[in-house]
């Protein structure tokens, strides 16, 4: 007998690893793996960002918990892999969402600072995802992996914003997703991404107030940017056995603004 709509998308019992999980795309995220029965853990680099995050998700009756580390550093990630499965067991759920970015000319891009986004947008996903799969998803045949890439990974950026690095490491993102997906649709780990447009967040607030955020938002389809509800329902359909047959896919949130030329 099939299961009704309600029982794929349930996630009582899972356990979800959310990296950068102390605000904005990564908490939003986490809530809603949250109310659809998950436990959390929840990481990112500073502990008071994370104690406020985690009793505002207690607080809506989400058992969570956090571990402070940087996903940048090779020991941090080991660390926070092991700690959180000695402390909740298997996980079931990876969301790598820890980011950085750079502006800069690319004629004049610090490559400091193009290595600052490259080892965290990228290397870093791929030591955790690794770690995880070793320790816990593959043995168990089992596991969603979920990316945030961007919509500047599908291309270039509209005048006035100068990112190659981030643009380059969230390309990088989306081809990581099919590649690993291909390599572990074996041992039943899915592993897809999201490609957010533009929403309004700590990262981007510099963006937005340069090129315009009213200008951003008139240029999506739907004439909006993204709010704090928009990742929620498509981290829940890869995350639960509502996406069960979805593997090595991405798809852009962002109003449509990814299908307008020049977009």
């Amino acid at each position: 007998m099939t299961r009704s709509i309600q029982q794929l998308f349930d996630l009582k019992g899972k356990t979800a690893l959310v990296t950068g999980g102390s605000r904005g795309l990564g908490l939003q995220m986490a809530q809603a793996l949250g109310e659809a029965g998950a436990r959390i853990m929840l990481s990112s680099r500073k502990a008071e960002d994370l104690e406020e995050a985690a009793a505002e998700l207690q607080a809506a009756g989400i058992d969570a918990r956090w571990i402070a580390a940087d996903c940048a550093r090779e020991d941090d990630i080991r660390r926070l892999a092991d700690q959180t499965l000695e402390r909740l067991g298997d996980v079931d759920i990876l969301v790598n969402n820890a980011g950085a970015a750079w502006g800069a000319p690319a004629e004049d891009h610090p490559v400091e600072a193009w290595d600052k986004v490259m080892n965290l947008n990228v290397r870093g996903y791929f030591i955790l995802s690794q770690h995880l799969a070793k320790r816990s998803m593959i043995a168990r045949r089992q596991g969603s992996i979920i990316n945030l890439a961007s919509i500047a990974g599908l291309g270039g950026n509209p005048p006035g914003m100068q990112t190659i690095a981030y643009n380059t490491s969230k390309g990088a993102v989306i081809n990581f997703t099919r590649a690993l997906a291909a390599e572990w649709g074996r041992y039943n780990i899915r592993v897809n991404a999201i490609c957010p447009g533009f929403f309004p967040s700590k990262m981007t607030v510099g963006t937005l107030k340069a090129l315009g955020e009213e200008k951003l938002a008139a240029h999506a389809p739907l004439g909006r940017l993204g709010d704090d509800e928009d990742l929620k329902g498509l981290c829940v359909l890869y995350a639960s056995d509502a996406g069960k047959h979805i593997t090595g896919q991405w798809l852009a949130v962002d109003g449509g603004t990814s299908i307008i030329t020049g977009g």
